[in-house]
């Protein structure tokens, strides 16, 4: 069993609630961080020490209630397991992965403004996340920022930085935006590139590149 700061008991992971049960309202809020995920599990494929987590339900001690979670479009946590248990996670609950908070939280803006620049950057502040990414493609003039925005944690409070892709050596990774052919459809994402602002190519490119330069593979 596991108490808190307030003395109360900290559930396991299986009595919470693995999302809030809110649908995302545009197509990039599930893409995007999906598109991130995969592409690490094809850069990190021999790593077992990472969990990148998609609209899941981030539980920790650091709000107003530890039973009341933060559901994050993507978030990256680097020195933990990558399947648990050699299973799954339902949730992501901080004091079930050793105080392992987030070094990266992403958050795509929707339709419906959902404090991405105020409410969610204090609450990932509190968290202790290093970087916080903002991808607002769609309504950045409406919000007067940026389509794309990184954050560091400096001091407790989030400062804007500059440049893209932009490279973090606490990772290991760089992020930024491209364009891309995925699924037969060209499509802005974000993409990790590497510390020479060069970005990872997905496995479907590789393979346009490959037939491109020699023609087919070769069959068994």
């Amino acid at each position: 069993m596991v108490q808190s700061d307030f003395g109360l008991r900290l559930p396991t992971s299986a009595e919470l609630p693995c999302s809030d049960d809110r649908p995302v309202d545009n197509e990039n809020q599930n893409f995007i961080p999906n598109f991130l995920l995969f592409l690490l599990e094809f850069i990190w494929g021999n790593r077992q020490d990472w969990f990148f987590g998609v609209d899941m339900a981030l539980y920790h001690t650091t709000g107003v209630n530890p039973l009341v979670p933060v559901v994050t479009d993507g978030f990256l946590s680097l020195g933990v397991e990558r399947r648990k248990g050699g299973g799954y996670r339902l949730s992501y609950v901080v004091w079930e992965e050793n105080g392992t908070v987030p070094i990266l939280a992403l958050e795509v803006v929707s339709r419906t403004p959902g404090g991405e620049y105020d409410e969610k950057m204090e609450i990932y502040a509190r968290l202790g996340a290093l970087y916080y990414i903002v991808y607002n493609p769609d309504y950045w003039q409406r919000d007067r920022h940026q389509p794309f925005e990184v954050y560091r944690l400096v001091d407790g409070a989030y400062r804007q930085q500059i440049g893209e892709p932009f490279w973090m050596p606490e990772i290991g990774l760089g992020i930024g935006r491209t364009r891309t052919q995925t699924g037969g459809l060209e499509r802005e994402v974000l993409s990790w590139y590497n510390q020479q602002g060069v970005r990872y190519l997905t496995p479907e490119e590789q393979l346009a590149r490959y037939r491109q330069r020699f023609g087919e593979l070769p069959e068994d």
